[in-house]
């Protein structure tokens, strides 16, 4: 099976461009690119009217064995329980490989 790329987007309750924002997105990227097996970790803005959240993180991981390693990363357990659940107002989560990788 090929990489994986793993996609949230995502709403704050401290709103968008704002500066507690910006501190959760660079404490988030800080804490979660470190996580081993994680790849290419970005922090995206959303720019078009017709999506109804403000940012999304992307990353890739090289399986899946990988992917579930960083679900159940301590580091990530605990980012989820201490910022996401209480910063993260509303979000969507969606995982992809390349099309014609299906085997």
């Amino acid at each position: 099976m090929s990489s994986i790329t793993h996609m949230v987007t995502f709403t704050l309750y401290d709103g968008k461009d704002t500066p507690e924002a910006e501190a959760f997105l660079k404490e988030s990227a800080n804490a979660l690119a470190a996580i081993p097996g994680v790849e290419n970790f970005q922090v995206l803005r959303q720019v078009s009217a017709k999506n109804e959240f403000d940012y999304s993180f992307s990353m890739v991981f090289a399986n899946q064995a990988a992917y579930d390693a960083y679900n159940d990363h301590p580091v990530h357990r605990k980012y989820v329980e201490e910022r996401w659940e209480k910063e993260v107002s509303r979000f969507q989560e969606i995982d992809l490989i390349q099309h014609g990788d299906l085997s």
